[in-house]
């Protein structure tokens, strides 16, 4: 048998965490095998307007302060652009004079995060957990009670009315 960096990789985790890693990996991504994760480019090209299609395929940002839900004081449920997935409660929004929806926290299991070196420093990049549209970036600059700031762009988000 030949002892690649995968194989070595899940039975090691036996041996760190006590459970198989395909345990693991089953907590850890519910939405490995989500169809929304097979469509294509092109097809993403074709379901989205463009600036959502930029935004969520290409983590292209939009201009600060040009989005509508800078604006949206209604209650509801803010929504992947991409694929519908609730993210953010509107309760949990707030203006931070950035330019951009902000929240302090989002719905759990909502959200992937990794770091992002596109401006030469770490960032926290988060994004859609079902589909993996880009949303925008993480800061530990926001209100409590978590102390966080999820700056979001407005193209990439949906918002359904209470």
């Amino acid at each position: 048998m030949i002892l690649d960096r995968r194989t070595f990789l899940l039975g090691s985790s036996v041996a760190v965490t006590g459970v198989p890693a395909l345990a693991l990996a089953a907590t850890a991504d519910p939405y490995a095998s989500s169809p929304w994760r097979k469509i294509t480019d092109a097809e993403w090209k074709k379901r989205l307007d463009r600036g959502a299609y930029n935004v969520l395929r290409h983590e292209a940002t939009e201009m600060a302060g040009t989005s509508p839900f800078n604006k949206e004081k209604r209650r509801g449920t803010y929504v992947c652009a991409g694929c519908a997935l609730p993210l953010f409660k509107s309760e949990w929004k707030y203006e931070s004079g950035t330019g951009w929806p902000s929240f302090y926290t989002a719905i759990k299991g909502a959200l992937g995060k990794k770091t992002d070196y596109g401006l030469g420093i770490p960032r926290t990049e988060y994004h859609c957990a079902r589909c993996l549209g880009h949303q925008g970036h993480v800061f530990p600059d926001g209100p409590r009670p978590t102390g966080l700031r999820y700056c979001n762009n407005g193209d990439a988000l949906g918002f359904i009315a209470a």
